[in-house]
């Protein structure tokens, strides 16, 4: 039975370290820092051991897998004759719907392969309904990363035909006895399931069941332009170029205080003098030590300079780094496809701004396509372990405000000074109710009733008073 906590598939043994990887760079904090840090040819070990103390970690990659989910999920998905308990704890653990969606949505983000797992509590006899509602025993959904599936088969129809999820728990059931970690392994078929874990005497089977869906209870989802098509995920490259960033801001903070505590030079004559007043000649003689630092000290002979000074770099090598870090931030967020807001965008023409925005809106509506899938097809299987279940319609959002809100505003409230005619002022409110709409997502009753007040209404004329 050893093997089911061997297998791993061939897609997870080819990505398992750059998907460790992404996920280190996501979590950030010390441990990151010290891997990610390169020591370079000419850095003495005291030297790279006070950068790694020093180094700091602007966390792009999170920032980065957050902000696509925060756009996607922004507005939230509409779910007609969904059970309003179940979508307020889909996950059994008190995450709701919205928010089981955002794991999974990040993790696509971080992974590029992400799974939905659709479970039900195990429990013997007959229960009625008041226990079961007592007793939470209801049928749940979890967003699992990548790592956490080790390997899996499709069978001839193209769905799969088994899978293994990966779990650890700690037993800290005696409170007498210290924490013990085991690793377990769960085995999915389409008729049932089947718990190993590590024992005492090897890996042993330690509990089984059917499985009434008839169907492995998970839902893989893939971005199709990337492990879809064979080829690496896109968060690999914002992880390298984050840990570009990383090492060169190190590189330019060291910079800063070398300038501050310059690196001390002596010359070669002073150098031997010292290192014979270390050794005593006599008996009654002291010795002299000296310590010499930043790290280590430079020594030239007498011919060459002959004066004891303190030397560092120039400020411009320090402000060169930091150029390059913004350099490479801006090319960090192009990889994504998220412009940067500042001052390069007042550059940019019109038809590169709305091609921009199309790409960007185009990005985020094929996520929430995904997304509304996946959310479909786990509904279908809570429905297989629970046929009283109403199957609901999902909707997931599709019009993202990605324009410049800021400059559409300005250019609505000046056109409302270009005519005083009644049609003409409908006609600009109708565009601030569209542009309102993709900014929040007003529901479609209310955007009627505005609709409405707009062609029904006698809205008062615009005036100077009401523009100052």
């Amino acid at each position: 039975m050893n093997i089911i906590f061997n297998r791993r598939h061939a897609e997870y043994a080819a990505n398992e370290m750059r998907w460790r990887r992404s996920r280190d760079a996501y979590r950030g904090g010390r441990e990151y820092i010290t891997s990610a840090l390169i020591r370079h040819v000419s850095e003495i070990e005291l030297e790279f051991a006070e950068r790694q103390a020093r180094a700091y970690y602007f966390n792009y990659p999170r920032a980065i897998a957050r902000r696509i989910t925060q756009h996607v999920l922004g507005v939230d998905p509409v779910r007609r004759g969904a059970p309003p308990e179940l979508v307020e704890d889909w996950s059994r653990t008190g995450l709701r719907a919205n928010e089981v969606m955002r794991q999974l949505s990040t993790m696509l983000n971080v992974y590029g392969r992400a799974w939905l797992l659709v479970e039900a509590p195990e429990f013997t006899g007959s229960v009625s309904v008041a226990e079961a509602e007592r007793r939470n025993l209801r049928p749940y959904v979890t967003a699992l990363s990548p790592l956490e599936v080790t390997d899996w088969a499709l069978g001839d129809d193209g769905r799969l035909l088994w899978a293994i999820v990966a779990e650890e728990t700690m037993d800290k059931s005696d409170p007498f006895r210290s924490p013990r970690r085991r690793r377990r392994r769960l085995l999915y078929d389409r008729t049932r399931w089947r718990l190993f874990a590590e024992g005492e005497n090897g890996v042993e089977e330690v509990a089984s069941g059917a499985n009434p869906l008839g169907e492995v209870p998970l839902v893989p989802v893939v971005e199709p332009d990337g492990f879809g098509m064979a080829a690496g995920h896109w968060f690999e490259d914002v992880v390298r170029i984050s840990e570009a960033i990383l090492n060169n801001e190190s590189e330019a903070q060291m910079n800063v205080v070398k300038q501050m505590f310059g690196l001390l030079v002596v010359s070669d004559s002073f150098a031997r003098g010292i290192q014979r007043a270390a050794v005593p000649e006599n008996k009654g003689g002291r010795g002299l030590s000296a310590t010499v630092a930043r790290s280590a000290a430079v020594i030239e002979s007498v011919e060459e300079k002959g004066l004891s000074r303190f030397i560092s770099p120039s400020g411009v090598a320090s402000e060169t780094i930091r150029e390059e870090n913004r350099h490479l931030k801006q090319e960090l967020y192009d990889v994504v496809g998220l412009a940067v807001q500042g001052a390069s965008r007042e550059a940019q023409t019109a038809e590169s701004k709305a091609w921009d925005f199309q790409n960007v809106g185009q990005f985020l509506a094929a996520r929430a396509d995904l997304l509304e899938q996946a959310e479909l097809a786990a509904w279908r299987m809570l429905r297989g372990y629970d046929p009283r279940l109403p199957m609901p319609e999902v909707v997931y959002n599709r019009r993202f405000a990605v324009r410049d809100l800021e400059e559409s505003v300005s250019g609505l409230l000046k056109l409302a000074t270009v005519s005083d005619g009644p049609c003409y002022r409908k006609a600009v409110r109708r565009a601030a109710l569209e542009l309102l709409d993709a900014v929040s997502g007003i529901p479609e009753s209310e955007k009627q009733a505005i609709q409405q007040e707009i062609d029904g209404g006698t809205p008062a004329a615009f005036t100077e008073k009401e523009e100052a």
